[in-house]
């Protein structure tokens, strides 16, 4: 029992510094976009491996608790929450890379950068990263419920971003690539802000035995 306590936690110790760094990278990238900074989207590029890296250790780890000790109960929940929860980080850590590298095309591009407001997506999808995390961490529902209220608004402004881009690529055709480019860092955005929610869903199980997916609030079997 003793060993199973210990692999749990270490599991639990990985998903951390995996959850901290994908924070981080979403945080930067989205930095490196406002602020046109080339080294801080390289940043995130570089932390990229170490992501993927925790990813296949937190799987292997995972499945082979479940595999040899059969867990059962809140054990098992965890768990089962542990291996979406960290395929939806190393998701997010893509997306996070992907704005990075879309950052370092529009860093000469700074007039088409600040007409759309990404930074104001950014502000949305920020907070609901940590907000998950955090509910992860403290086993707080009710944390992880105000996490999932939070994606109407991020899905919201991702529509108005589309529209504002659509009327600048009509207006300025022939220089489409930055207007397809910030159409492309705020569909990663809102991406983000999903797998955020999807995390804060797992934390509902996890806790409380409850699946809120689509809506739903399914007692766990």
């Amino acid at each position: 029992m003793r060993h199973f306590e210990e692999r749990l936690n270490e599991l639990r110790l990985r998903l951390l510094e995996m959850g901290g760094l994908v924070e981080s990278a979403v945080h930067l990238s989205v930095q490196a976009l406002i602020e046109a900074n080339v080294e801080l989207a390289r940043r995130v590029l570089a932390d990229e491996p170490r992501i993927n890296e925790l990813e296949i250790q937190n799987d292997d780890l995972a499945t082979g608790l479940l595999a040899l000790e059969q867990p059962v109960a809140s054990d098992l929940r965890f768990i089962t929450a542990a291996i979406k929860i960290n395929n939806n980080l190393e998701r997010m850590g893509d997306k996070a890379a992907n704005i990075a590298e879309r950052s370092i095309a529009l860093a000469s591009e700074p007039a088409v950068t600040s007409l759309v407001d990404v930074a104001r997506l950014g502000r949305l999808v920020e907070p609901m990263v940590h907000q998950a995390l955090d509910a992860f961490v403290r086993r707080d529902s009710a944390l992880a419920r105000s996490v999932l209220s939070s994606d109407d608004a991020v899905d919201d402004m991702r529509n108005r971003i589309s529209a504002e881009v659509v009327h600048r690529l009509e207006m300025d055709a022939r220089n489409a690539r930055p207007w397809l480019d910030l159409l492309f860092v705020s569909r990663s955005l809102e991406r983000i802000g999903d797998h955020a929610t999807n995390i804060a869903e797992d934390v509902v199980f996890m806790v409380d035995g409850v699946d809120v997916r689509h809506g739903h609030a399914v007692p766990a079997r």
